[in-house]
Parts: structure tokens; C-alpha cells; sequence
């Protein structure tokens, strides 16, 4: 279903969390909790709540959102300068004209950007909105980047002016905004909107301007959203004005603004989109807001996408909408008409054999995390980062999930160090992806089906990992010669002791590496015993 309604009480919530005693004399009046879907930020708030079950229960017509483009001359403009392209390189805007604002109306719309901020915008670091009250500043707009000395202005609900670098340390006890500093204070310029008399709107992502605050008098509001990522920004954007145009003079109706990059480009925003599939499903998707009619012979019908809707993108979206209104437990179940034989994936068959075979040669398989650290796969073991070709993680939460692995041996070694107090010998096995760069796919990267196995001991046991390698190989169907089997070969690597290392080939190709651990991979693994491992490609034997 689209929503999920709960009917509770503040009596009930307080019994289920603190107990029966703490809840006597709470109020016992019948509240509505819905859980919106992440993917309809249309719902987050009171309007489009509204909108959304008036259209869907066929009350009212689905909203025809129309973009005002302003005669040449007579729209706003913001310019985007080159100095903010490292730091928040993306902005959109809109105007909505001539609104009209009450109490109620106003906060939903603070709770709306507030909402938005935690969820798409990701706590401001992809997207910071801003809202302003047209008629106390003057166009056109530029949004550029300043050292924090040459920043000035009075924020929000504040009583005199501020340089950004003083802001930063008056919010730094701020419960709320303290959150957001983070983002820019490292920065050597930050982020600054100001009109073409140089009153400052805002310092994105961290707060507005107090000369351009709207209050309940506002009739005209500017609104820009700046960020990292683009297609975010106008998502946002769609969502504001559409949630609140419904209170403009001229209702649904949003006035473009012109965007001009620092590249001399411009762009028109916000941007609307139409899409044609072929469906016999009109009313329902029209219940869904997405406005729908017959075209042609009646076989197609077109669909017209709102700014509300950024989580159409796909012909599958508009068939789950259309599925949701009918009702999934309506469809009625029937032998499908195209009759198909599953399997299991190959690769991942012969995984699955390995995995049972290798638990019957006495080693216990592990289960790591694919993201690690760039110190795990590089430097403990001696290697530099740049010639491990990992895939890296653009912001990356905290150093132990820096990069995608290219390798399964830290994982297992850092499993054996969490468990170094369990009777020796310690003999581990892994069969996971790992994954490198590859510009030849369409993502830029590819997965690789290793098996990894390691033995701990106070010997280092290359006896043992070695036997291992010949009975895999074994059950691989891979002889021990050198035409069309298997061999190994002296080779040298930095992770391994040296003279004590071999390259495996399999095929007349290199599969993969055997041999005792280097003395500083163990230590740096925080081990104290000797340590033989066994990593090999499996993809060349499905």
C-alpha cells in the first residue's frame, strides 16, 4: 500500500514506553500515525498529504502545475560564479508569486524544508534550502564563494551583524545548527548568496540572511536550493513549490527563474517533465497524481508527470502506481503464459559446492564486510593505494569503510585478531566478491568471485594451505600440469615472506597467489603467529 495508518493515543505511547503507572492521566484522544513511503516526498507534508487522498479517493482533479516564464528582461536571474565549483557547485530557483500565508500554512511550510533537509538533502550536505521574502531584495542574484573575513551580515533572528567565520562560532553551541558546520568550516572560501545590492540572503548550507526572513506579510517568495548533487536540488525545488503554490493568487503556479553557469550556460527552473507509455489504466494512475487520457486509437494513453512526482523515472514506476490503486490484493492470481525453467547462476553454484567442500576439509568460512579501509588493503600490506586500482567511497562515514576490497586477506585477518583467544589452529576460509576499477563497464567498476583461506598456527603450516590449493583443484577438475591443468610458480609479493611465496596458474593463466605471511602484515594485523594464506580467482572455472 502507498500509506500505512496506525490509530494510537498519547496514553498508549506512553504506556508502551515507560509503562502503565507513568501514562495514568494522559490523554486518551485517538491519533493517526502514517508512515509515508521514502520515495513520496510529496507526502511529507499536511498539503500534499491532503492533495494526494483528495485526488486518490476522485474529490478533486489532479492539480495541473503550470511554470510562468517572465517576458525578457522582467525575471529574476541568479548567476553562479566560478568560485563555488569545489565547494556547493549546483543551484535552482523559483519564485511564487502573490501568496498568501497564515499561521498554520507558514509553519507547514518551515516543517516542509525541515523535513527535506533531514531526508533527500541528507542533513544539508547534498541540498540547503532557502527561502526568502522577494520584495526586501532586488535581482539579479549571485551566488559565488568568499574568504570568511569578507562575509558580513545579520543572520537569522539575530540582533546585529556577524562575519562568517563569528557565525560559525556562535552556532557552534547551537543544538540545531551546530550539525551543519561541519560541511563548510574546513573550507578555505565559504558559500554566499547576495542580491544586486550586496544584502546577503544566505550562507548555505548553514543559515539565512535575517533581511530577507519571510514572515506571515510575505507576498512573494524566492526560493533557492544550492548543493552537491544536481538532480536533488531540483527534486527539492519541485517539491516546495508545487506543495505551495496551491496558496499563490493564481494557484498551481510557480514563476521561472534563469540560472546562469559559470560556463556562460542557462538553464530555466524548475524543470517539468511528460511521459507517453502505453496503458489501459488511466483513472487509476490519475488517482495516483499522475494525469492521465486516451490518445490515438485508444490503445495508448499519455501521462503527464507533476513536479510533486521526482520518483517517476521509469515506465515500472507508473505500472506500481497503477498497481497500487487497483489494489495489489485485487489482482487476481493466474498460471503465467510464458512457462521458463529457473537456475542458479553458475558462478554462484560452484561457489555453493566450494563452500561445503571446504568446510569438510576442516576450515570454518567467515562472512567480512565488503567496504574497508584503505590502510587494510595498502599499507599493512605493503602496498601503495593507487596500485591496488580500489574503487573509493565518495564520502565515506568512518575510516574502517573507506574502499571496496580488492582483496579478501584483511578481512580474514582481522577476524582471526577478534578471535585470537579461540584454541589454536585458526584455519578460515572466505568465497566473496571483491571489487577494482574497470572503465571498460558501464559503472566503471567490476566484481571479481575470490576464495581466500588462511591457517594460523605457531608453525606457519604452507603445508597445509598448499594441500588445500590441490584438493580445490581438485574438485575443479583441474589436473596438476602444466598444459591444461594447474602449476605453481617462485614469484615474489609484498604481502608474503619473501623466497616463501607462489604464483598459481591455472589454464595457462595467473589465478592467484599462495604462500607465507610477511612478519609485518601480521604485526600490523595486531597477530603474533606465523600465518600461510591462499587467495585465488574461481571465475575462470565456472
Amino acid at each position: 500500500s502507498l500509506l500505512t495508518l496506525q490509530s494510537t493515543s498519547e496514553k498508549d505511547i506512553i504506556s508502551k514506553e515507560k509503562g502503565e503507572g507513568k501514562a495514568a492521566g494522559a490523554s486518551e484522544t485517538v491519533l493517526y500515525k502514517i508512515d509515508v513511503p521514502a520515495n513520496r516526498y510529496d507526502l511529507l507534508c499536511l498539503e500534499g498529504l491532503v492533495r494526494g487522498l483528495q485526488v486518490f479517493k476522485e474529490r478533486i482533479n489532479l492539480p495541473r502545475y503550470e511554470k510562468i516564464i517572465p517576458a525578457k528582461g522582467e525575471g529574476q536571474k541568479l548567476i553562479i560564479t566560478e568560485e563555488t565549483v569545489k565547494i556547493r557547485p549546483y543551484a535552482v530557483a523559483a519564485v511564487l508569486r502573490n501568496i498568501t500565508f497564515t499561521k498554520e500554512r507558514y509553519d507547514s511550510f518551515i516543517d516542509l524544508q525541515e523535513k527535506l533537509h533531514q531526508n533527500i538533502c541528507r542533513r544539508r550536505a547534498l541540498v540547503a534550502i532557502g527561502t526568502h521574502d522577494l520584495d526586501t531584495i532586488s535581482g539579479p542574484f549571485t551566488f559565488t564563494a568568499k574568504v570568511p573575513s569578507e562575509i558580513k551580515f545579520k543572520p537569522l533572528n539575530q540582533s546585529q551583524e556577524y562575519t562568517a567565520s563569528q557565525i560559525m562560532d556562535l552556532y557552534r553551541t547551537d543544538s540545531h545548527l551546530r550539525h551543519y558546520l561541519h560541511l563548510i568550516e574546513n573550507k578555505p572560501r565559504y558559500p554566499v548568496i547576495f542580491d544586486s545590492s550586496g544584502v546577503v540572503l544566505s550562507m548555505p548550507p548553514i543559515i539565512n540572511g535575517d533581511h530577507s526572513k519571510i514572515s506571515l506579510k510575505t507576498r512573494n517568495v524566492f526560493i533557492e536550493c544550492t548543493g552537491t548533487d544536481m538532480t536533488k536540488a531540483k527534486i527539492v525545488l519541485d517539491i516546495i513549490v508545487a506543495m505551495f503554490s496551491e496558496y499563490c493568487e493564481k494557484q498551481f503556479t510557480v514563476e521561472a527563474v534563469e540560472v546562469i553557469y559559470p560556463n556562460g550556460k542557462t538553464h530555466i527552473y524548475p524543470v517539468r517533465e511528460m511521459v507517453e507509455t502505453p496503458s489501459s489504466l488511466a483513472k487509476l494512475l490519475t488517482r495516483m497524481c499522475l494525469s492521465s487520457h486516451i490518445t490515438g486509437n485508444g490503445n495508448n494513453i499519455e501521462i503527464e508527470i507533476p513536479p510533486t512526482r521526482a520518483d517517476v523515472i521509469h515506465a515500472c514506476d507508473i505500472v506500481e502506481d497503477a498497481a497500487i490503486a487497483y489494489g495489489y490484493n485485487n489482482i487476481q492470481m493466474v498460471i503465467p503464459k510464458t512457462y521458463t525453467i529457473a537456475n542458479q547462476l553458475p558462478l554462484n553454484k560452484l561457489t555453493e559446492l566450494l563452500r561445503l567442500d571446504l568446510a569438510a576439509a576442516g576450515f570454518t568460512e567467515a562472512l567480512t564486510f565488503a567496504l574497508c579501509s584503505t590502510e587494510d588493503i595498502a599499507d599493512k600490506l605493503g602496498m601503495d593505494i593507487s596500485a591496488t586500482n580500489a574503487v573509493h567511497i565518495a564520502n565515506p562515514k568512518t575510516a574502517e569503510f573507506q574502499v571496496a576490497r580488492t582483496t579478501l586477506l584483511p578481512g580474514l585477518l582481522k577476524t582471526i585478531a577478534a578471535n585470537r583467544k579461540m584454541p589454536l589452529p585458526l584455519k578460515l576460509f572466505e568465497i566473496s566478491d571483491v571489487v577494482v576499477k574497470d572503465l571498460t563497464k558501464d559503472v566503471g567498476a567490476r566484481n571479481y568471485r575470490h576464495l581466500c583461506a588462511i591457517y594460523y598456527n605457531k608453525s606457519p603450516g604452507f603445508e597445509i594451505i598448499h594441500g588445500l590449493l590441490d584438493r580445490v583443484m581438485q574438485l575443479l577438475e583441474v589436473p596438476p600440469n602444466e598444459e591444461n591443468g594447474y602449476t605453481i610458480k617462485a614469484t615474489e609479493g609484498s604481502a608474503f615472506f619473501p623466497g616463501r611465496c607462489a604464483e598459481i596458474f591455472a589454464r595457462g593463466q595467473s589465478v592467484g597467489k599462495l604462500g607465507v605471511l610477511h612478519p609485518d602484515v601480521i604485526t600490523k594485523f595486531e597477530l603474533t603467529m606465523p600465518c600461510s594464506a591462499l587467495e585465488i580467482n574461481i571465475e575462470p572455472f565456472v
